[in-house]
């Protein structure tokens, strides 16, 4: 795998240089500042390469930039409202100002309103190390008691709803105006958040929107780009959502494998693929990573290596970010499955068997306690994922180095 580092621009606390010491190889990076259905200049994007490749004092850092995350899909476009065609348009031209440039991965989702949801951005662990979190008691406080939403209380089992409103009671001022701040984030390394007001009226334009035409929606998407993409030679690849089920009300269509053999065998082309992240996939008990990677390994065009913890049976569940070996994915297994797709496509010649992956997410620990950088993307802690990672990666590989001289 190649190991790759996001970067979300030249205000993250974490630098070129800093990428440059954590023996990263490559850049996933975004024009958060572009907004959403505006076409991705040539110009920005040429911006962006130079920034990814200078350090601090001028000297080349070696690094490129390998994969867009994300290239983001617009709410008009998820509902078809508006001027929707118009930025599908923008989206194409994006694409192959992209290629242009030398880009061959655009990673997306199609989750509407919201991006990952958290009820607690620095959650602290017995070691003193600080994660990101999702209490569902929270959220449900949050979404009958805080946000109000109309109907809210039919969502969840009576014995939820009781516990959440005593949570809600016991709750300082200061921790509602967290919670109400840290579930309405919005997107990693965006500058906008929402208000409830916001949020509000956004639910509300989903209100006659129902999977089915939500999954709708993503083919017709796809049936626009896809095949742009192909025409430029760039990999187009789904992220899953996070978390992978449904929250306030609204409809969830990337959240298992099932989800994704749909849409892969609705457009059934090489460059319609897979951001297989491990990290939100493997909240659902049912998700079988190792056995996604094998099955679907060939439509796989990034990586993101993280993993989770479910603390309650059933779904949805409360959950958090785990050290990246000790979650509950199997992470051997499932990179010893990364490598074998990595060697097939090698003896077949594919020129994309190379798959990069990033240490996503990661536990605030040592200086990044005090460092106030970008949630959920700490410096250290993603150091400490990425050498573990890079261990395992490192051992499988030299056992399959012994298989093929066996062989």
């Amino acid at each position: 795998m190649k190991q790759t580092w996001r970067w979300f621009g030249p205000s993250d606390l974490v630098s070129i240089d800093d990428i440059c010491q954590a023996g990263a190889h490559g850049v996933v990076s975004a024009l958060h500042h572009v907004p959403s259905g505006a076409v991705w200049t040539s110009d920005e994007i040429a911006r962006r390469h130079a920034e990814i490749a200078t350090m601090k004092d001028g000297a080349p850092s070696g690094l490129t930039w390998d994969v867009v995350e994300s290239l983001p899909v617009s709410e008009s476009i998820k509902r078809q409202v508006g001027p929707w065609r118009d930025h599908i348009e923008a989206y194409k031209q994006s694409l192959r100002n992209l290629a242009d440039s030398g880009i061959r991965i655009v990673c997306y989702n199609f989750m509407p309103v919201l991006d990952w949801t958290r009820t607690h951005l620095n959650w602290r662990l017995a070691n003193g190390a600080t994660c990101m979190r999702f209490d569902l008691t929270d959220f449900v406080a949050f979404d009958l008691f805080i946000l109000n939403r109309a109907g809210a209380e039919n969502d969840y089992p009576a014995g939820i709803v009781a516990e959440a409103k005593n949570r809600f009671a016991e709750m300082t001022d200061k921790r509602r105006a967290e919670l109400e701040r840290t579930v309405a984030f919005g997107l990693p390394g965006s500058v906008e958040n929402l208000s409830l007001d916001d949020l509000r009226a956004l639910l509300e334009t989903y209100a006659a929107i129902d999977a089915d035409t939500l999954r709708a929606n993503l083919v017709a998407f796809l049936e626009e780009v896809v095949p742009v993409a192909r025409e430029v030679g760039i990999r187009m690849c789904c992220h899953p959502d996070d978390p992978p089920f449904a929250l306030l009300g609204l409809p969830r269509i990337m959240s298992t494998e099932d989800d994704y053999a749909f849409i892969m065998r609705a457009i059934d082309i090489a460059e319609n693929g897979i951001t297989l992240c491990s990290g939100s996939l493997g909240v659902r008990p049912e998700n079988d990573l190792p056995g996604m990677m094998r099955r679907w390994g060939d439509r796989v065009h990034f990586i993101h290596l993280r993993n989770t913890k479910r603390e309650s049976e059933g779904l949805p569940c409360s959950f958090h970010e785990a050290e990246h070996l000790d979650g509950d994915t199997n992470m051997v297994d499932l990179i010893e499955e990364i490598l074998r797709e990595e060697a097939r496509r090698k003896a077949a010649g594919r020129a994309d068997w190379n798959i990069p992956m990033r240490p996503d997410h990661g536990q605030d620990i040592l200086d990044d306690l005090n460092r106030k950088g970008q949630p959920g993307y700490p410096a250290i802690g993603r150091l400490k994922g990425l050498a573990e990672l890079r261990g395992v990666m490192m051992a499988l590989s030299a056992r399959f180095d012994l298989l093929g001289a066996q062989k």
